[in-house]
């Protein structure tokens, strides 16, 4: 992809998916005229200015600002020809205990950076979702789906602008802030990992992973797809047994609103869903663009009747000598058993 002259600006730009898409975006394409780190805690944004100084990074901005506060998202949106939006409430146990915040910031942040970029002249947008928006049982999962409706749904409102909308949605990031891997190891030194079901399992994107399909979405969406990635699972107990196979496991539980196992495609959306080779998309029921046109670019295929895709059912696993590896690669070099 080509950014040339463009200008870029990340919501959630401090967190994990952030961060990662900063660095790959400044490593891989210096040509880019503006990067914008839009977020509301200006004490992250006060480090990550330390991680990615402005006299070595010239294209960087800061700004602080809340997705709540659509004035506030018009304003950073001026010149800016591509949205990744990244910011969310995220954490299921709080946002079961915290229901309206994780609606106003999920749900109506959702809305006003569609209302932002209808308002001034952005080109793309990609914005994150999770698994748990597939089929969901919490609070956290309803408002992603939710999100994710806004986001599709905003390519049948836009007249004559060339303005793209499209969805990328995946599993745990390894290594992300808040995530299970970072939590064990840091327990670890208690000698006890909390497992909270013995038969959990969870899908597995690295950082990497996750930001390589943001570009991909980015680049090459027509406008209205939920892109999903072909990514492996882990079993919690192999999780735990790579990092602390010495430690104590008790079963503590499941928390409100988690599930056993995540997906990511139901049978019910295998009606619209495509097989696009590293990624399946689910095509929008309603689109301004002809769905054979798009299979043929895309050499796209279309999954079986009641094809689905979950972390329990899945053929990829990964075992906990890779777990161990991918631990030292993208999260600890420094690990240890």
């Amino acid at each position: 992809m080509n950014f040339t002259g463009k200008s870029l600006l990340i919501t959630g730009g401090t967190g994990s998916l952030g961060k990662a898409l900063t660095k790959h975006i400044l490593d891989n394409h210096s040509e880019i005229r503006r990067l914008i780190i839009f977020s509301r805690d200006e004490q992250k944004q006060f480090v990550m200015a330390q991680e990615f100084p402005i006299e070595k990074f010239p294209q960087i901005r800061f700004f602080i600002g809340d997705v709540r506060d659509k004035d506030r998202l018009i304003r950073a949106f001026k010149g800016v020809d591509y949205v990744i939006h990244a910011a969310a409430m995220k954490h299921v146990h709080l946002a079961e205990y915290n229901p309206e915040e994780c609606i106003k910031t999920n749900i109506g942040g959702a809305q006003n950076v569609v209302d932002a970029c209808f308002d001034t002249n952005v080109e793309g947008v990609v914005a994150l979702s999770t698994d748990k928006a597939c089929a969901p049982i919490n609070l956290y999962g309803a408002t992603k789906l939710t999100s994710d409706k806004l986001f599709v749904a905003a390519n049948n409102i836009k007249g004559d602008s060339p303005i793209r909308f499209s969805v990328v949605r995946y599993g745990n990031v390894m290594g992300s802030n808040g995530s299970v891997i970072p939590f064990f190891i840091n327990k670890k030194k208690e000698g006890s990992l909390p497992i909270t079901d013995p038969e959990m399992t969870r899908f597995n994107i690295s950082l990497q992973g996750g930001v390589d399909m943001v570009m991909h979405a980015l680049k090459n969406a027509w406008g209205g797809e939920i892109y999903v990635p072909k990514i492996p699972s882990y079993r919690i107990m192999d999780v735990a047994e790579a990092i602390g196979p010495e430690c104590q496991k008790p079963v503590v539980g499941i928390r409100p609103g988690e599930k056993v196992h995540e997906e990511m495609i139901t049978p019910s959306d295998s009606f619209y869903t495509y097989d696009l080779g590293k990624y399946y998309a689910i095509l929008p029921a309603t689109h301004n663009w002809v769905i054979e046109d798009f299979t043929s670019t895309f050499n796209a295929k279309k999954v079986s009747p009641n094809f689905s895709y979950n972390s329990g059912d899945n053929q990829e696993w990964e075992s906990v000598e890779s777990l161990r590896d991918l631990i030292k690669e993208h999260v600890d070099p420094t690990f240890k058993v």
